[in-house]
């Protein structure tokens, strides 16, 4: 995806600084201070691939590493998840077990557009390869920098119905 221009980037910055009457303070220094976009897309692509990594191997807590926790907001065939312990849950329920019954996940044309320094809109497609009811359809993801680690804050699957 394309950077934003500056005026966008400007009023981005103003927005998480808290406004135009916002007092000065960290919030408003670090909202202005330059990022490196492409180290910060980066870091993204690696939380998705680490994810992308736990789930082949069966690591649903691992793969969960990449979500906030408690505060996702998870939206999946028309219905939200039980924040990050019910779609921990929802995973376990319905792709643990065998590895065949889990598949293997795998995210690609994965896009990363910068909204500020604490904030991204990542959006992929996604494939599932399983013998039975393989998937695949597109993820959209707002991610949020939390101490220092980004983070999926908001995470909606859209799934293609199968031909």
């Amino acid at each position: 995806m394309t950077t934003p221009d500056p005026l966008r980037r400007a009023m981005l910055a103003l927005v998480a600084a808290g406004g135009a009457g916002g007092a000065a303070g960290p919030a408003a220094a670090a909202a202005c201070a330059p990022m490196d976009e492409a180290a910060e897309a980066a870091a993204i692509r690696k939380v998705i691939a680490d994810m992308e990594a736990a789930w082949n191997r069966g690591d649903f807590e691992g793969y969960m590493a990449g979500f906030l926790n408690p505060g996702v907001v998870f939206v999946s065939k028309g219905r939200f998840q039980d924040g990050w312990r019910g779609t921990l849950d929802h995973y376990v329920r319905d792709y643990g077990g065998a590895p065949e019954k889990r598949g293997t996940l795998h995210f690609f044309d994965i896009q990363v557009e910068m909204l500020a320094p604490d904030a991204a809109q990542l959006v992929s497609r996604y494939r599932l390869d399983r013998p039975q009811a393989p998937q695949d359809g597109i993820n959209t993801r707002l991610m949020r920098k939390v101490g220092g680690r980004w983070v999926i804050a908001l995470n909606h699957v859209s799934s293609r119905e199968p031909a």
